[in-house]
């Protein structure tokens, strides 16, 4: 056995004078619970532990590695202190926002203990309270906190609680709230913007994340790397490829592209609105590239169908000395997934087991069921969902019930079901899904089922919106939206139109998608037509340029009509056609479509 390493106490011995054996310099250079240990004792034995400055470094350490070791550590050290202060319970505090999960909001509760020892709390101390509501979640207390720091007057005007506040609003799904304290805010500072400019990015909202970016640029406020971050991601969620060039060129200029953060953004990006080309552009001009780079560039090839591509980027990355990580092998099993690469996908979730030590997610397994589903292999993606070792969730089964839906299995799907309405019973999506296959099979009793639990649920349908952009304004659009006002119902005359010539070129509507018994076939064509991503299309046929890219982004996975009819006017009109659905991108050219009808 090799010899034990020689212990910090060894080290710092007998002048605890010399500077370079201060506790400060040792606790600089502290990783791990052993060693800060070590170095208590020798703070003890200095007796200086009751030196706030030294407490406060000690307490602060714990917040290195996180644990829940760690964090017992430093309580005790807190509850040893004679004469405890709000300085040291900020430090405590801000340990215990870093841990994961329920324990973080135990800042909380002792927050409570401590005001009943008189202390009273500074702009330092709700930040972390804040945190450690966000972390668990913890919507009403976050809330009484927010009372209480407006009461001391310590919630607004501050650059340090309002990010904060904003932050913990918008994960407890309050967005508005957060936008109430951000308005609250007298001249808020990029800071402020970035916070709030985020949290519309993670709500899902990106015309208002850009809205509030233009709004922080006419204030003359100079966008950090952490503001573009959010900028690239909103245009990512739209598609929106004109704007996110306009952001690149934005990068360059201000010198943002020396951040890897940023250029793994760009990456994600361009590949989202499907300029590849690009994607690979800014991955090849980086200097330096880390493990979520690659993943980036990986994921980029997987989206676009070019699962070859991907792999080799694998391999050199491997070759390079990059190990990957999660991100990285679950950006190989979705390529895997969408490609229909059945022994890869098996060959990398092992590798990601047995040769780097990674443990699979929820998300990692998803892949694999969606890849088996695609391939057909429905009893196999049953078994392997049944045998797994952690609690299946109702997205696994959610993925399987999709892919009995592509290969017209009502029987497996039934049972597939079952099991998702076992687990969570709130979700539109899965009575659609089955209702439609077994409308398909003239299953009608079953689709009557579906309906009235359904209603006994209280489910409401989700509306499908598809969204354009064009002269850099994103323009959206929903089934049979606006019926009634003069510019849809022109529209809506001029997709008659589009159809009645698309008829011409072949076209059969596929009404079976429509579970509507009491419909005839005239009102199943009508509903079909006008799909949110026929009516998206067709507005930028009639007002896009000639020969431009047609590029669609829908909330839905893409309907088999509306896939069909892409296909055949990407060939009538000769255009490009880019959909992006809720599962991948879809390139329509020369009536064909990237993904080989196999989505």
């Amino acid at each position: 056995m090799a010899a034990a390493a020689p212990t910090l106490s060894a080290r710092t011995s007998p002048t605890p004078s010399s500077d370079s054996r201060t506790p400060p310099s040792l606790l600089s250079h502290c990783s791990s619970l052993r060693e800060l240990k070590q170095i208590h004792a020798f703070v003890i034995k200095t007796n200086i532990q009751d030196d706030l400055p030294t407490a406060t470094r000690l307490i602060s350490s714990c917040t290195v590695k996180p644990s829940a070791a760690s964090v017992a550590y430093a309580h005790k050290m807190f509850d040893r202190n004679p004469e405890p202060n709000i300085v040291l319970f900020n430090a405590l505090s801000r340990v215990y926002s870093r841990l994961d999960g329920g324990l973080s909001i135990k800042a909380v509760h002792l927050f409570s203990h401590v005001l009943t020892l008189g202390l009273s709390p500074d702009y330092h101390t709700f930040p972390a309270l804040f945190k450690a509501c966000t972390t668990s979640k913890a919507l009403v207390e976050g809330k009484q906190l927010h009372g209480f720091a407006l009461k001391l007057s310590l919630a607004d005007k501050n650059i340090f609680v309002s990010p904060t506040l904003i932050n913990m609003y918008t994960e407890c799904g309050d967005v508005d709230s957060g936008r109430k304290v951000f308005d609250g805010i007298p001249s808020p500072c990029v800071v402020a913007y970035n916070s709030m400019i985020t949290c519309y990015v993670r709500a899902n909202r990106p015309n208002e994340a850009l809205s509030m970016f233009q709004e922080m640029q006419a204030k003359d406020l100079l966008p950090s790397d952490v503001t573009m971050l959010s900028v690239l991601s909103s245009c990512a969620q739209l598609g929106a490829l004109d704007l996110g060039k306009w952001a690149h060129e934005f990068v360059k200029k201000n010198g943002l592209n020396r951040f890897v953060k940023v250029n793994t953004a760009l990456i994600d990006m361009y590949a989202k609105c499907r300029s590849l080309e690009d994607a690979v552009s800014v991955f090849r001009e980086m200097e330096f590239r880390d493990t979520q780079a690659w993943s980036a560039i990986i994921a980029a090839y997987g989206i676009h169908g070019r699962s070859s591509e991907a792999i080799s980027m694998y391999e050199e990355m491997k070759r390079s000395g990059i190990p990957p990580d999660q991100s990285t092998i679950l950006s190989l099993l979705r390529t895997c997934s969408q490609t229909g690469l059945v022994k890869e996908g098996y060959e990398f979730l092992e590798s990601m087991k047995k040769e780097f030590r990674i443990s699979p997610k929820i998300k990692h397994y998803g892949c694999m069921v969606d890849l088996l589903g695609r391939a057909g292999r429905l009893e196999e993606a049953y078994k392997f969902i049944h045998d797994l070792r952690i609690k299946p969730t109702p997205i696994l089964w959610r993925r399987l019930l999709s892919a009995c839906s592509s290969h017209d299995n009502v029987e497996m799907g039934k049972r597939v079901m079952e099991r998702i309405l076992e687990l969570d019973s709130s979700h539109s999506g899965d009575y659609e899904i089955f209702s439609d296959m077994c409308a398909r099979s003239g299953k009608w009793d079953q689709v009557d089922r579906m309906r009235k639990l359904m209603i006994d649920e209280g489910v409401v349908k989700v509306p499908g919106c598809s969204s354009i952009e064009l002269d850099n304004v994103v323009h959206k659009f929903f089934a049979r939206d606006g019926i009634g006002s003069s510019i849809s119902t022109a529209l809506h005359r001029s997709t008659d139109r589009l159809f009645e010539e698309l008829k011409l070129a072949g076209y059969v509507p596929d009404t079976s998608l429509v579970n509507h018994v009491d419909m005839d076939e005239e009102e199943k064509e009508i509903t079909l037509r006008y799909h949110s991503g026929k009516l998206a299309i067709t507005f930028s046929l009639l007002n896009g340029p000639p020969g431009m890219a047609i590029r669609v982004v829908k909330n839905l996975r893409v309907c088999r009509d509306c896939h069909s009819a892409a296909k055949l006017i990407s060939s009538v009109f000769s255009r490009r056609i880019i959909f992006k659905d809720a599962q991948r991108f879809h390139h329509f050219e020369n009536g064909e479509c990237s993904c080989g009808d196999f989505w």
